[in-house]
């Protein structure tokens, strides 16, 4: 058995993209539309892990997506838990849970997809601002 992808329902395409690439820095791996069946499938990995996919799926005629939470989350590691943080919420995407320990934060995609960003290693020491900085919404 060998881990493929995990697959996330998108509404808005060009929004995720900007979030998952252009905020969260994945890459593109490949993408594949269907005209027949109305889809639209783009592959992201984290750069250097090529191995492990996430699949946005954008149906192009409108459904409404809920319940982002129940599908549980995504985790990355990350190389420096407050610059990446920091980066994300300067591109202006809510910290939902900061990384108060140094260790762990959560912020949430366009359609709500909960992402959990932990710091490889050891966690940093304590630091300002988010060492104070509350909650913000669900995560």
């Amino acid at each position: 058995m060998k881990y493929l992808h995990t697959m996330v329902r998108v509404s808005d395409l060009e929004a995720s993209l900007d979030f998952y690439c252009n905020k969260l820095g994945l890459a593109e791996v490949r993408r594949t539309s269907n005209e027949q069946g109305r889809f639209t499938l783009v592959f992201l990995a984290a750069p250097g892990d090529e191995n492990a996919l996430i699949e946005l799926t954008h149906n192009w005629d409108p459904e409404a997506y809920t319940g982002g939470r129940n599908f549980g989350h995504l985790a990355y590691a990350v190389d420096d838990i407050y610059a990446t943080c920091q980066h994300l919420k300067d591109s202006g995407v809510i910290i939902n849970r900061p990384p108060r320990d140094g260790r762990m934060a959560f912020v949430r995609s366009p359609d709500g997809i909960s992402i959990e960003l932990l710091q490889a290693g050891p966690a940093l020491p304590a630091a300002e601002p988010w060492s104070s900085m509350p909650n913000t919404g669900a995560w």
